[in-house]
């Protein structure tokens, strides 16, 4: 059995929001290498998305172990301290807690793991995204592996058309469900078309074998208030059972709306870049996403090939940008900046207590 674990957390930007300062990325190489040597990790990759520092490490204790996780934790302890000698932004943001659990889960990093036995050949691909929310991939999961007008084999090839099952976990009440497909689907859009509050966690095949998981946690509650712009990360497995690999990548030629952006607070179009673009600078964005693809040998991370670095998504690029055109001119009306419910830095509270005495009945 091999486990993947994607890791991430913002400890810096540089600048602003902008992105991982090249130094934040030796810091974590170095400490991760370590890690291999002493035979911790199989393998490991340090990349970035945006602002956030991402891990993406093969090892055989199983998900959630301790050690991993503590080197996780301590190597983003490692670039915050280069965050705060170069005085990047928000340094070490994203660690919520000033002493390390035992599991990162809940403070602060996003985490998605999963354990497998490896395939005669296992392409998996890990998603990154930067300036958005834990659901933002709902839409992406559903078409992969419930749409067949995205996803070929679940008309042609056996092996795939027996559907799937998907773990959604209600962020609000702390409570899962499984679904389904085909014959739930219905029940679950009716769900997951909510993504502040329903969000995907996994999706396995009928026999239970895990295909896809993201980074979603309670942590997008915190003390009663919904701070879910996380900036996820998610790993999909390809082919022979799965869907292939260009039915995973298919979703993103359509850049779908997401909810984050500029300061959390705004709906934004999901724009697929190259490694070298997911640099979101227009108004803090707009939301990148990035897909690194890997294969598998015996534990060993072979790759990243950068899946999105490719002509066939510059349409859904420019189509992106002119989506993001047509809602820059809302400014501060809806459906630009989110309904208040869901903002996540907000004046309204304050103007709300400000104004009260002066609202009146309606007669």
């Amino acid at each position: 059995m091999v486990t993947i674990s994607a890791i991430k957390a913002d400890v810096g930007g540089f600048p602003g929001h902008h992105s991982v300062h090249p130094e934040i990325v030796k810091a974590a190489e170095k400490h991760l290498s370590k890690a291999k040597r002493s035979k911790l990790l199989v393998d490991f990759r340090v990349l970035a998305c945006g602002d956030d520092l991402q891990l993406i490490m093969t090892h055989r204790k199983g998900i959630d172990n301790k050690k991993i996780h503590s080197l996780a934790w301590n190597t983003f302890v490692e670039g915050t301290k280069v965050a705060k000698r170069l005085k990047l932004y928000g340094a070490g943001q994203d660690l919520l807690s000033s002493a390390f659990a035992g599991n990162v889960r809940g403070m602060g990093p996003g985490i998605a793991e999963m354990e497998i036995e490896e395939r005669k050949s296992e392409p998996i691909v890990v998603f990154m995204a930067d300036k958005t929310e834990a659901g933002a991939w709902n839409f992406a999961l559903y078409k992969i592996f419930a749409d067949p007008f995205n996803t070929a084999g679940l008309v042609v090839s056996p092996s795939v058309a027996q559907g799937f099952k998907f773990e959604v976990y209600d962020l609000f009440e702390k409570k899962k469900v499984i679904l389904k497909t085909p014959e739930e689907s219905y029940q679950l859009l009716a769900l997951i078309g909510a993504s502040e509050r329903y969000v995907v966690k996994r999706v396995y095949t009928r026999d239970d074998v895990v295909g896809a998981v993201t980074s979603t946690e309670s942590l997008n509650l915190i003390a009663g208030k919904y701070v879910g712009k996380d900036d996820p990360v998610m790993i999909v497995r390809a082919q022979h059972e799965f869907p292939a690999l260009g039915e995973v990548l298919e979703p993103f030629a359509f850049p779908y709306l997401v909810k984050g952006w500029m300061r959390g607070s705004h709906h934004g179009p999901f724009m697929p870049t190259s490694f070298a673009q997911a640099r979101p600078s227009r108004f803090d964005g707009p939301p990148r996403v990035i897909a690194a693809g890997f294969q598998l040998a015996n534990g060993r991370l072979v790759g990243p090939e950068d899946l999105f670095d490719d002509p066939s998504f510059d349409r859904a690029r420019q189509r992106a940008n002119e989506i993001a055109d047509y809602l820059m001119q809302n400014g501060p009306f809806e459906p630009h900046r989110l309904g208040i419910g869901e903002m996540e830095y907000t004046t309204i509270p304050a103007v709300l207590e400000k104004l009260k005495k002066r609202f009146k009945p309606i007669k």
